[in-house]
C-alpha cells in the first residue's frame, strides 16, 4: 500500500504530492460509493451504516438542505477498491444529533464567530452507538490514521468550526480518541440479556416491588383488549407502514417539530434489510392506534421510533420496552438500546450506560472554555451514573 495519496472532493482541492495508488475522496452522495464495497466493510450487521439505509435517507429527503444534514462522506480507495470510509455530514444546525451543543453555538454567535457549518461523523437522527469509521481489518492500523487526518484536512480547508464524532462504540471511541479531541460524556439506559429463558425469568431477577409493577403494567394493556402484532420487513405491508408513518408523524409534530423520516424511507429500508427491521403495531380491531419501530444487528436491538394517536395506560411501556425485551430473549440479542434519555426506564430493568462523543474544534477564543466545560460535565455524568446504580431494580 502506497504511503502517498491523493485527496479530492467537490468543495476544494488539495495539491497532489505525486501520483499514488491511494485516493481519499469526499462525496456529496453515498450513491457515489459502490454499495457492495461499502457493505463489505461492515462486520456486525449494524443497520444504521448499511449503504441502503444511508442512501434511503438521501433519496427520500431525510437528509439534505432542508434538514441541514449535507453528505460529505470520506472514502479511501486503493486502485479503485474501497478500503476505508467515514460517514460524515456538513451541518448547518444541531438538529437530530442528541449531543447538545446549542450553548456552544450561542456563545459563538454572541461573539460574532460562525459556529455553523460544522462537520459531524454520525448517523442522522440516531443516538445509537456503533462504528464511525469502516476499514479493512487487515489494514486498520494504517488506514484509520489516514482517514482521521483526511477528516481534519476537510475541517481546516472547508472553514468548519469543528468535527464532532457522535455515539462511537467503546472500541471506536478508543480508536478515534486522539490528541486534540475533547471528549463529552452522557448517559443512556440499556437492557442486558443475562441468559434468561423467558420474560418471567427476567422478572425473577428484579426486586419484588419492581416485578409487581411491571406485571401490573402489562396486565393493564392486556385488559384493554388490544391486538399487538410484531412485524418485520417481510411481513409488514404498505398499509402497516402507512399506519406507522401517520402515528410517528403525530408524535413528532406534537412534541419535537418536523419528523425527519417518511413513508417512502420506511418502505425502502424495510425492503433493503427486512430481517433487521422490526415493527410493533397495536390496533383495536378497526384501526392502528400505536406503534414502535426497532432495528437489530447480530447482538443488539435498537428502539428508534414510537407513535400513537390514543392514550392507553402503560401502552408505551409495553410496546417500546417489554415487547423489545421479549424479542431479545427470544432471539438471543444481548443488549437492548431503546434510545436516548428516560429515567423511567430504570424501574423497568434498564441500566445506566456511559455514552461518549469526540470533538475536534478549530482555533477559537472558546477552546479553553469548552475544555473546562467538558471536564466538569464528565464529572457530573459520572456522579449521576453512580447515583442511578444505587437505584438498581435488580435484587
Amino acid at each position: 500500500m502506497a504511503l502517498d495519496y491523493l485527496f479530492s472532493n467537490d468543495l476544494f482541492r488539495v495539491p497532489y504530492p505525486k501520483v499514488a495508488t491511494v485516493l481519499i475522496t469526499s462525496h456529496q452522495s453515498i450513491d457515489d460509493i459502490p454499495a457492495s464495497q461499502w457493505n463489505a466493510l461492515l462486520e456486525d450487521g449494524y443497520p444504521f451504516l448499511q449503504h441502503e439505509v444511508l442512501s434511503a435517507m438521501e433519496k427520500h429527503d431525510c437528509v439534505g438542505e432542508h434538514t441541514g444534514w449535507l453528505p460529505r462522506h470520506l472514502t479511501i480507495t486503493d486502485q479503485g477498491r474501497l478500503i476505508g470510509a467515514m460517514p460524515i455530514y456538513e451541518k448547518h444546525n444541531s438538529w437530530g444529533e442528541f449531543v447538545f451543543d446549542h450553548a456552544w453555538a450561542d456563545a459563538y454567535y454572541r461573539a460574532g464567530i460562525e459556529y455553523y457549518p460544522k462537520l459531524v461523523n454520525a448517523i442522522p437522527f440516531t443516538p445509537a452507538s456503533g462504528r464511525r469509521i469502516l476499514v479493512d481489518r487487515q489494514q486498520q492500523e494504517t488506514i484509520t490514521p489516514k482517514i482521521i487526518d483526511a477528516a481534519k484536512t476537510l475541517l481546516d480547508e472547508g472553514g468548519y468550526s469543528g468535527l464532532h464524532c457522535l455515539f462511537p462504540s467503546p472500541e471506536a471511541y478508543t480508536t478515534l480518541n486522539q490528541q486534540g479531541a475533547v471528549s463529552r460524556n452522557d448517559c443512556q439506559f440499556h437492557w442486558h440479556h443475562r441468559g434468561y429463558e423467558n420474560f418471567d425469568d427476567f422478572l425473577g431477577t428484579l426486586k419484588p416491588k419492581k416485578r409487581k409493577n411491571i406485571r401490573q403494567e402489562r396486565r393493564k394493556v392486556a385488559d384493554a383488549g388490544l391486538n399487538i402484532r410484531r412485524l418485520n420487513g417481510h411481513t409488514a405491508n404498505e398499509q402497516d407502514w402507512a399506519d406507522f408513518t401517520r402515528l410517528y408523524a403525530l408524535i413528532y409534530n406534537r412534541k419535537y417539530g418536523m419528523p425527519a423520516f417518511n413513508h417512502h424511507y420506511f418502505m425502502e429500508v424495510a425492503l433493503a434489510i427486512p430481517g433487521q427491521i422490526h415493527l410493533v403495531l397495536v390496533d383495536d380491531g378497526s384501526r392502528a392506534l400505536a406503534g414502535a419501530l426497532m432495528y437489530s444487528d447480530h447482538n443488539t436491538l435498537y428502539g428508534r421510533h414510537w407513535g400513537c394517536d390514543s392514550y392507553v395506560d402503560c401502552l408505551h411501556f409495553e410496546v417500546c420496552y417489554y415487547q423489545g425485551i421479549e424479542m431479545c430473549i427470544e432471539n438471543g440479542w444481548q443488549r437492548f438500546d431503546p434510545g436516548a434519555q428516560g429515567e423511567h426506564k430504570i424501574a423497568r430493568g434498564f441500566e445506566a450506560t456511559l455514552m461518549q462523543s469526540l470533538h475536534w474544534m478549530t482555533d477559537s477564543p472558546f477552546n479553553d472554555a469548552i475544555a473546562q466545560f467538558v471536564s466538569q460535565e464528565q464529572k457530573g455524568v459520572q456522579r449521576y451514573i453512580n447515583a442511578v446504580i444505587q437505584h438498581s431494580p435488580y435484587r
